[in-house]
């Protein structure tokens, strides 16, 4: 009876959420495929950094962007992951006014955390391939990973952007967030699992 569930996830190993996309088969079709998830994950950050706070006392805010960044990683793997992270990066430097708060460019004292997104998102898609996607507990270890990540980035860059020495830089870019990265985690504890689960019954 345990025998007929495993099949499907012998299929799926080595896969994340976006290879069970359906496409025709043919290169072309998958090729218009990952730069379809490419570029919605390079959006879907935008749109998620919109969704900002300002932190008295930070020049950085809360924001969603984070948090997208990281479900881009995992659902799309660490190729697509990074390219969608870096279509985001190269794009708000450019000018499209998509980084927290309506913001572009690089000069902001955030910036060293988008450039902390395109490393987390990689390695949170690598760590997916894997399985960490697959249940509660490593879900919350690869979330937990991958915003340390983007901190080891973009704390010493908003020292060196301010003036700041490390202490103050963790006090202002660092402290204030844990709990929304708690948050965050749970939140991708419950979805990510979830949707593999409502996968494997419909296989």
């Amino acid at each position: 009876m345990s025998t007929a569930a495993a099949p499907v996830r012998s299929l799926r190993a080595g896969t994340v959420l976006a290879d069970l996309l359906p496409t025709s088969g043919s290169v072309s079709a998958s090729r218009a495929r990952d730069i379809a998830l490419v570029v919605g994950g390079a959006a879907l950050t935008g749109l998620a950094a919109q969704l900002s706070v300002p932190v008295p006392g930070s020049p950085v805010p809360v924001s969603g962007q984070t948090f997208a960044a990281l479900l881009v990683g995992t659902a799309l793997g660490a190729r697509r992951g990074f390219l969608a992270l870096a279509l985001y990066a190269v794009a708000g430097t450019a000018g499209v006014p998509w980084f927290a708060q309506a913001s572009s460019g690089y000069g902001m004292p955030s910036f060293g955390y988008v450039l902390g997104m395109l490393l987390a998102s990689t390695v949170v898609g690598a760590l997916a391939r894997r399985g960490a996607d697959r249940s509660a507990l490593r879900t919350a270890g690869a979330m937990v990973l991958g915003s340390a990540i983007i901190y080891a980035v973009g704390v010493p860059y908003l020292a060196l952007a301010t003036g700041m020495n490390l202490g103050q830089a963790v006090a202002a870019g660092l402290t204030p967030f844990l709990i929304g990265d708690a948050l965050k985690a749970a939140l991708a504890m419950g979805v990510l699992p979830a949707a593999w689960k409502l996968l494997d019954r419909k296989g």
